[in-house]
């Protein structure tokens, strides 16, 4: 998809429904405020939708639709073999500045057994990628 070269390429947010989705959300908005950019949210699972509980119901994308209206904000959720693969494609199909993720702590026999959402994209994302936790504050913009 091309972009407009005049107008910065969309801020990309990976997105749950809990904390570390809003702190992500909170970072993102902030971003693209400050870029003059759109946001692109997404929610995605692996196709464990009924039983993955960062996989947003309708109730809850519902709510993030009411919390962003009014702004330039745009939310997709897909399924697919991985997520991670999931968020970057969505940010290279809409030419992403910026890709932002909330992160979660993990052991490290966790990240080996389970492998890392959020290391992947960080390695992988052709754009920078702000990974943020909760508890931290939005830099002050000014």
């Amino acid at each position: 998809m091309s972009t407009d070269s005049t107008q910065p390429g969309p801020v990309v947010v990976a997105w749950t429904p809990d904390e570390f989705g809003a702190v992500a959300l909170e970072h993102g908005l902030a971003e693209a405020a400050d870029r003059g950019s759109r946001v692109v949210v997404v929610n995605a699972t692996k196709g464990d939708a009924l039983v993955d509980p960062r996989y947003a119901s309708d109730d809850a994308v519902g709510r993030l639709r009411e919390s962003v209206a009014g702004r330039d904000v745009e939310v997709r959720q897909s399924t697919g073999a991985d997520v991670a693969e999931q968020v970057l494609a969505v940010a290279t199909e809409v030419g992403g500045s910026l890709v932002v993720l909330g992160m979660r702590k993990r052991t490290p026999v966790g990240k080996l057994l389970m492998g890392s959402v959020a290391q992947r994209v960080l390695l992988t994302a052709d754009c920078p990628v702000l990974a943020v936790k909760p508890g931290q504050a939005t830099p002050a913009r000014g």
